[in-house]
């Protein structure tokens, strides 16, 4: 919704100043008119950048669990009847999510004065995902709005699923993490150089285990800032080349052919594919339309980039199962399922059933690469904590002959 200030005559003459908020100037105008007569000047509140800026919400994406919810209440009361900005007004008021809460109130007034579904969703609310507004908007073109609440629903629940299970499977290797590295520090930082005082006034040879503890101490307390310094630019460093063109491409082949990661990577990139496709297609949306959206919703950008190069071939001709054989970093059987789902016309059904089994392979391969991580930690945690007692243990029996 946007902003007026206006002037107005009050039907007993008295000139009226206020602020009306209205879909454009003209549903504006209409509403002032129906309180006063005479309307004597309009204009738009200008925002500054700087109030816009601090007004925006912090975190602009919308919780995929919350959206799933509302997905799912939108299904059932359009199959039930009930108008599409009641429907809103009525999520709205049950909803505990602040954002949707806000998007669902402004949405419902646009509705209200003839502004599509899909329009009002995407200038009510900017963290709301492409896949959803797409997904919207076709229903709401081809008429069958409930049915794509019911798709995305089970998209966004999946999706919300599959990102719990990660959390969850990553919480406790970075837990032990935080604990070594908090405890690494204390040691180098307090026990090493307090040992060090100790051997240096009793005198002696020292191992030269212990030797090298002390200079890997020494070298963390005196250059400490230097090492943080360089580690601030190298993660700052890739930041920036990250939001390049040709350090996109360099991460996004990168996370697709590391050893562990880029098989997680590969199927969560099938996966994400299999399943936004499927959920635009059922919507109505052509293959190509929804190859358009798809490629801007995938996590890696390579296999964003390929898809919108098959959106090319597609509309130039060619079939999607030809044009993703040749894509190098999609699974073969995406590749062929996908083909034999465009051959027998069933692609939306095929993609939804691959879709599902490689969000389970994903899952799987998380869960079995996080089960092998634990140990290796505990191993290199057991040999680096073995080495500090050893090289603190050793001058002890050097210590009692001096005593």
């Amino acid at each position: 919704m946007t902003s007026y200030k206006y002037s107005a005559l009050s039907p007993d003459g008295a000139r009226v100043n206020g602020v009306m908020e209205a879909m454009d100037e003209y549903s504006a105008v209409a509403k002032i008119k129906a309180q006063y007569p005479v309307v004597l000047k309009i204009e738009e509140v200008k925002t500054s950048e700087t109030l816009s800026f601090l007004s925006q919400d912090i975190n602009k994406k919308v919780d995929p669990k919350a959206l799933s919810v509302m997905c799912s209440q939108f299904a059932i009361m359009l199959r039930s009847g009930l108008n599409v900005a009641v429907c809103m007004e009525m999520i709205a008021n049950q909803t505990e999510d602040k954002k949707i809460r806000k998007m669902l109130h402004d949405s419902a007034e646009d509705v209200a004065q003839g502004a599509s579904v899909a329009a009002s969703f995407e200038k009510n609310c900017e963290g709301l995902p492409i896949t959803f507004i797409e997904t919207v908007r076709a229903g709401e073109l081809s008429g069958t709005l409930d049915r794509s609440f019911e798709t995305l629903e089970a998209y966004y629940s999946r999706s919300y699923q599959l990102a719990q299970k990660i959390r969850s499977a990553m919480t406790y290797p970075i837990f032990v993490l935080i604990i070594a590295i908090v405890v690494l520090l204390v040691v180098m930082i307090k026990v090493i150089p307090t040992l060090t005082a100790v051997f240096g006034d009793l005198g002696g040879e020292l191992p030269a285990m212990t030797l090298a503890l002390i200079a890997m101490s020494n070298f963390f307390r005196r250059w400490w800032p230097l090492i943080v310094g360089i580690i601030l630019l190298l993660v700052i460093g890739s930041m920036v080349y990250s939001r390049t063109e040709k350090g996109k491409i360099f991460f996004g082949k990168l996370f697709l052919k590391m050893p562990v990661l880029g098989k997680i990577n590969t199927l969560n990139g099938a996966a994400q594919f299999a399943t936004t496709m499927s959920a635009l297609l059922q919507a109505g949306l052509s293959v190509s339309n929804a190859l358009e959206v798809t490629s801007k919703v995938m996590d890696n950008y390579v296999l964003g980039l390929e898809m919108r190069r098959i959106v090319e071939k597609v509309e130039a001709g060619h079939r999607l199962g030809d044009c993703m054989r040749k894509v190098e970093y999609f699974p073969q059987i995406l590749t062929e399922m996908t083909a034999i789902g465009e051959e027998t016309g069933e692609l939306e059904g095929t993609l939804d059933v691959i879709g599902a089994y490689y969000t389970n392979e994903s899952n799987y391969a998380v869960t079995d690469a996080i089960n092998k991580l634990e140990p290796t930690i505990m191993v290199f945690m057991a040999i680096f904590a073995g080495f500090i007692v050893i090289s603190i243990y050793l001058p002890m029996f050097t210590m009692y002959d001096l005593m």
